[in-house]
């Protein structure tokens, strides 16, 4: 497949690690961070690792630890080192725009193939979820009623060898079977998904819905029931489209990127703090051996000189930073 930016060659050249900067950087905001006991410790400090001109969304974990994201432009999964060195994991994939690993070590990922925004093309590929165990498996390409699955958001592993998924043309939630059985979940009356995410034990799937976060009950067979209004994102900025990435620890807190920052909620919905972060974040996942680091992928970026990634008002700017803190808290394996 042909890269599908308007920038896409130059982002290529681009596309180095950004080792920790000493100063603050053009674009980044202070981000002074307050402990939250059991999760941060005030003396906590973000690190900049990684930047480039092309998206990193929908990170995983893999199971040695390391990070992974997807990026669409390049039409590839990418592993992460904690000095920020990148490599290709996946590559010659359609617009891969979120990955999940499941207990296994098993990738799904969703693939948006060209329907990025950015991208003033004809399309006819459909979009899909897919596995990735032993080459590219299509595990859904279409509804029940045989309409297409359209852009899709966010994927999580329903640890049965399915999945679950998020959508963004009709704002829905969604979930494919090991036999590629497609149901819907929740869809329309103004629904907005974006990311989602399970509880440790696997009983409750979360799923964003802008500046409400939504629960469901999770049955052993993988089927959903009991949709309710978990928590709501309480300190969001005017504009801001709420909840995007999700992630939780292994004491059952769930961490969601929003305009604020991350913030962190217990495992019955109280709110333990919100952590700042230098830029808006979207996307975030536990990583390392221990589980102990909280990386998080951000809006904008800087080039390799320190100068921050802009692109003319008719190109969609889709410049990326990845960060990482040491946490208190550990992350699922």
């Amino acid at each position: 497949m042909k890269l599908r930016h308007p920038i896409a060659v130059a982002a290529l050249a681009l596309a180095l690690a950004a080792p920790v900067a000493a100063q603050q950087a053009s674009g980044e905001m202070p981000a002074k961070i307050a402990a939250i006991p059991g999760v941060i410790a005030a003396s906590a400090k973000w690190q900049r690792i990684w930047s480039a001109p092309m998206n990193a969304d929908g990170f995983a974990t893999a199971a040695d630890g390391s990070l992974l994201f997807a990026q669409e432009q390049s039409n590839s999964i990418k592993k992460l080192w904690p000095d920020g060195k990148e490599w290709v994991a996946v590559p010659y994939l359609h617009g891969v725009g979120a990955v999940a690993v499941d207990g296994d070590g098993r990738m799904i990922a969703i693939e948006r193939s060209c329907t990025d925004p950015g991208w003033h093309a004809p399309c006819d590929a459909p979009t899909a979820v897919v596995g990735l165990a032993s080459g590219r498996k299509v595990l859904a390409d279409k509804f029940a009623d045989g309409a297409t699955l359209g852009r899709l958001n966010d994927v999580r592993s329903d640890r049965h060898g399915g999945a679950y998924f998020t959508e963004a043309s009709k704002g829905g939630v969604d979930h494919v079977a090991a036999d590629g059985t497609v149901t819907t979940i929740a869809v329309g009356n103004g629904l907005f998904t974006n990311g989602l995410t399970l509880s440790p034990d696997g009983k409750t799937l979360y799923v964003t819905n802008r500046q409400t976060i939504l629960a469901f009950d999770v049955a052993p067979d993988g089927s959903v029931s009991n949709r309710r209004d978990f928590v709501k994102l309480d300190a969001e900025p005017p504009n801001s489209f709420g909840g995007d990435g999700m992630t939780v620890d292994s004491k059952g807190n769930l961490y969601v990127t929003g305009g604020a920052g991350i913030y962190v909620f217990a495992p019955g919905g109280a709110k333990l703090g919100v952590i700042p972060v230098p830029r808006h974040p979207i996307t975030l996942a536990f990583a390392g051996p221990d589980r102990k680091t909280l990386y998080v992928g951000a809006l904008g970026g800087v080039d390799p000189d320190g100068k921050e990634w802009t692109t003319s008002k008719d190109v969609r700017n889709d410049a990326m930073t990845i960060y990482k803190v040491t946490t208190l808290a550990m992350g699922t394996k």
